[in-house]
């Protein structure tokens, strides 16, 4: 058997050292994120016009569902990759397969946000997910130690793959809509499973900087929209000052997000299955709020034009909210055993006070922005402190 594989120009799939030294994101893993990010443009862009025309519970819904379907995928292949990645032929063939599924799914985000009409996207995802399916098949050929949990995977995302494709045609109206939402815990439920009968060996360093790249992608998704639609404003000629304030807000509050997210090294946190199931899990609030945040600005630059049909108020939480539970969200799953008591009371605080700047009749954005110094400055001041604390005892 290893004769042929090895005529085939394949690799034994087998699980990786989870000790391995220097483990860092492969190109393909990189060219996999951007494909991803496209399908979030789409999602962050919908939810902007969304918003900015008046169906914010429909915009916010829908927006969280198509973002789950991106953000599942993204997980589950990025777990994958870091326990069993060949970089052979075969499996790049697979991962490209799941590149076109996010193409689909990209394809049918408008559909889905404005119309609840998810065929498209559902089609494009079950096609990600059954690539993902063979390369877990293909691990449980390959690594007798690993066949029960990767059989496990198989089959488990391939039942759940047969209920969202019969949902789509066997029922309709608000059967419909919420077997969504019980499709979504069973998909949840499939990695406990697996795990439960072995973990997986996913490498920690690896998952932390998957991680980390991806939100760097979304921050630059965000910062690229929203440069885009300040500069297509600032050429009508109206409104300079305000756009200019907005811009400037906007890169602040990047390059903060940017900084809160990365404060601390995480790695060294993930060690074990429970550690890497909060870790990953949550980190669909960070991403789908990151990735709103670009909405967010759009929708205060069409208030600022007077292109919004919402109030002053709601175009402020749009952008104010996002931020807040970035910051709320980061604290939760990357700082809060991380830092002192007194730094995570201010940084809640700042959170609280950055989602009420929203209500604020001018200059919302402006102060989201100088509350988010705020919250680098302490979290950098705990650090600086701890640093001083640790040079003592030595």
């Amino acid at each position: 058997m290893t004769d042929v594989i090895s005529r085939l120009g394949l690799r034994r799939m087998t699980a990786r050292d989870t000790g391995e030294r220097h483990r860092v994101a492969t190109p393909l893993e990189l060219l996999f994120d951007l494909v991803f990010v496209v399908a979030v443009s789409q999602a962050s862009q919908n939810l902007h016009h969304l918003i900015s025309d008046d169906h914010v519970g429909q915009g916010v819904l829908s927006y969280l569902m198509v973002f789950f379907a991106i953000w599942w995928a993204w997980m589950n292949f990025t777990w994958f990759a870091s326990a069993f990645d060949t970089d052979d032929w075969l499996y790049r063939v697979l991962t490209i397969v799941q590149m076109a599924g996010v193409l689909v799914l990209a394809a049918g985000v408008h559909a889905a946000m404005v119309d609840f009409d998810f065929l498209v996207v559902t089609w494009g995802y079950v096609i990600m997910r059954l690539a993902l399916v063979a390369q877990w098949l293909r691990a449980a050929a390959s690594d007798p130690s690993m066949r029960r949990a990767a059989m496990r995977f198989a089959i488990g995302i391939s039942v759940v793959q047969v209920f969202w494709v019969a949902r789509m045609y066997l029922l309709e109206g608000g059967a419909q809509f919420w077997s969504f939402f019980v499709l979504v815990a069973a998909e949840l439920l499939v990695p406990v499973w697996g795990e439960t009968a072995q973990r997986t060996s996913w490498h920690p360093h690896h998952i932390a900087e998957r991680f980390g790249l991806f939100t760097l992608l979304l921050l630059g998704e965000s910062l690229l929209a929203s440069a885009n639609a300040i500069i297509d404003a600032l050429g009508e000629g109206e409104h300079v000052p305000e756009l200019l304030s907005l811009a400037a807000s906007g890169l602040i509050v990047t390059a903060g997000i940017w900084w809160v997210y990365f404060a601390r090294e995480q790695h060294g946190r993930l060690r074990g299955v429970r550690d890497g199931f909060g870790f990953g899990y949550l980190h669909y609030v960070i991403f789908a709020a990151v990735g709103a945040v670009s909405a967010g600005v759009e929708v205060e630059l069409d208030e600022i034009l007077g292109h919004a049909e919402v109030s002053p108020e709601v175009a402020g939480l749009s952008l104010t909210v996002p931020i807040a539970v970035v910051v709320a969200s980061a604290w939760l799953i990357l700082l809060r055993t991380q830092i002192a008591g007194w730094a995570s009371a201010i940084v809640l605080a700042s959170a609280a006070l950055i989602a009420g700047a929203g209500l604020l009749p001018v200059g919302e954005y402006v102060v989201a922005a100088m509350l988010l110094i705020g919250v680098v400055i302490v979290i950098e001041t705990d650090a600086t402190r701890r640093e001083r604390a640790s040079a003592v005892r030595a």
